[in-house]
């Protein structure tokens, strides 16, 4: 822990995991990859955050709500930075936000955007297993599901669509 620094680094990350996504209220944003770095800068407080995609109209919400999170928990000066590069990617969610997609019925991302070389593994498509039931047998119904991270599906066996969250 820096000198200069109230709490440590992991004690922050964990008040953030009570920072929920806007749009997806069972993903914080240190789940969705959204949190990238938290450090001191004399007495503030500096949470690095890099949005989903560029235009990502959630980012002036998540930037209140982290400000206010750490306000409760005795933070006096947050500053928020927005950082675009490296764009995120859903390599940076984690294995527990990825279940909370599931329990909540969207099927998390089936294969890692890119590989260890750098070449992307798009082009074939996965299969996508249904949220509800498990089954790979599904289809695609719409390139777009709720919002533009997502894609509609529906399940052959079960019946019952549901969001994919592709990869990016």
């Amino acid at each position: 822990m820096n000198a200069l620094a109230p709490v440590s680094a992991d004690q922050v990350y964990a008040w953030l995991q009570e920072v929920p996504d806007p749009e997806i209220p069972v993903l914080s944003v240190v789940d969705l990859g959204v949190v990238r770095d938290v450090s001191w800068d004399g007495g503030a407080c500096v949470v690095v955050i890099t949005p989903t995609y560029s235009g990502c109209p959630a980012m002036r919400e998540i930037t209140q709500d982290i400000q206010q999170t750490l306000a409760r928990h005795g933070i006096a000066e947050v500053r928020v930075q927005t950082r675009l590069a490296p764009a995120w990617t859903t390599d940076w969610m984690s294995e527990k936000g990825r279940e909370a997609l599931k329990g909540y019925g969207i099927a998390a991302p089936a294969e890692r955007a890119v590989d260890i070389s750098g070449i992307s593994r798009r082009a074939a498509g996965p299969a996508i297993a249904c949220p509800r039931c498990g089954s790979k047998d599904t289809r695609l119904v719409s390139n777009f599901g709720s919002t533009s991270c997502k894609a509609l599906y529906r399940c052959v066996s079960c019946r019952e669509p549901f969001d994919y969250f592709k990869t990016h």
